[in-house]
């Protein structure tokens, strides 16, 4: 086989895989947490063995989902970092873009971080395994960009990825326990997380060279 018809073989393959994709988005934000395989085949127009092949099992499905919608929402709050305002504004369009995702597609969230309360369909999928992974990413990816903007003294490696991890925790829980309740506007949600991180973030120097923060 060729250069060329690999290739195309790949594209190929690459497209089939973002279609299933789709069809599996489609179906999660209908059905969220109770999206079975077999409604995402049909979906599709195929069968669930095809469905396997592509991704191995719903694991599969659900990490190639996670990396899609994750990589989506890390764009947006990079954007919201890197956007030209002052610090506290930027702290808080970085929190309301996350939160204001998961209020804009709480079915796909809940696929994400939940359970299929009484599904019977994919009995024994373990959400948490495949969620905490998701957690742990955005965390890093924070972590390296407190540690590129902000110079926190001789321990600035630890103290960041302590400060990414512990900041999208806190997001995480949240924005869990306010998509649940709704007790409070966005807005208002926002602006007390952002009191809550500002002090230390507020006292903190840009690093030299770096991007600013």
């Amino acid at each position: 086989m060729d250069t060329t018809q690999r290739t195309d073989q790949q594209r190929s393959a690459d497209r089939r895989r973002r279609e299933l994709l789709e069809a599996a988005d489609r179906v999660v934000l209908r059905d969220g947490p109770q999206a079975s395989m077999n409604a995402i085949a049909a979906e599709a127009g195929i069968t669930k063995p095809i469905l396997y092949r592509h991704f191995g099992d719903k694991g599969g499905l659900y990490a190639a989902l996670a990396k899609r919608h994750t990589d989506a929402l890390l764009d947006s709050l990079r954007a919201a970092l890197d956007a030209p305002a002052d610090r506290r504004e930027r702290v808080e369009a970085t929190l309301d873009t996350y939160l204001s995702a998961i209020e804009a597609r709480p079915q796909v969230y809940r696929f994400l971080m939940h359970p299929a309360e009484g599904s019977q369909s994919d009995q024994g999928f373990d959400v948490g395994k495949h969620s905490a992974p998701l957690l742990r990413r955005m965390g890093e990816e924070l972590a390296q960009v407190i540690e590129e903007r902000l110079d926190l003294g001789s321990d600035s490696q630890q103290l960041a990825r302590v400060w990414g991890h512990g900041i999208v925790g806190m997001m995480h829980a949240a924005g869990d326990w306010w998509l649940g309740e709704r007790p409070c506007s966005r807005a208002a949600l926002v602006r007390s997380l952002a009191d809550l991180l500002w002090g230390r973030l507020a006292a903190a120097g840009d690093r030299v060279g770096g991007p600013g923060f």
